[in-house]
């Protein structure tokens, strides 16, 4: 089963490290001088948006209850058996609808500007790499990469020194 990349906003300085590490890994160079030299333009995965006040990263949850496969009328959208959402290699092919792009809460999936499709995290940059090379690249850790279990747990740690900061404060 595939990890969660989770992203700690408040550490975020904006730049877009993150965004350069994922088009090389997409890309048919590994570095960033090949990829330059062979006039190579890869595409990224991940998106990191100024908001007031904040640099937000984005990219694909592969949520469980993912509305971008439910929306796909080609059925192009798809979850691969490692729990990874995506439309590339599956069982149909994608027409570009973009009805993908306009069901996701959470505006991870984008336009391809060359073919007009939509592109998304797909986490291919994983196959060499325990951790995907987004994760690897931020400068101040504000990717994660979790696995889902331990993501559990760490919600149910944080949830309790909550509730335990509440019940310590109002005694």
């Amino acid at each position: 089963m595939a990890g969660k990349i989770v992203a700690k906003v408040e550490r975020c300085i904006g730049c877009k490290a993150c965004e350069l590490a994922c088009a090389v890994a997409h890309s048919t160079k590994r570095s960033v001088v090949e990829v330059v030299l062979a006039g190579e333009l890869p595409k990224k995965r991940i998106q990191v948006h100024q908001v007031p006040g904040k640099k937000v990263p984005l990219n694909c949850n592969h949520c469980t209850n993912a509305t971008c496969i439910d929306y796909c009328i080609t059925g192009a959208m798809h979850r691969r058996n490692d729990g990874i959402v995506t439309n590339e290699d599956g069982p149909s092919e994608c027409n570009g609808c973009w009805m993908c792009i306009m069901s996701c809460p959470f505006g991870a999936i984008i336009q391809d500007e060359e073919t007009h499709k939509p592109i998304k995290c797909d986490q291919n940059c994983l196959r060499n790499h325990k951790i995907p090379r987004c994760v690897q690249a931020c400068p101040t850790k504000a990717l994660l990469y979790w696995q889902v279990d331990d993501l559990k747990a760490q919600a149910i740690k944080n949830a309790k020194n909550k509730i335990d900061q509440l019940y310590n404060h109002n005694s």
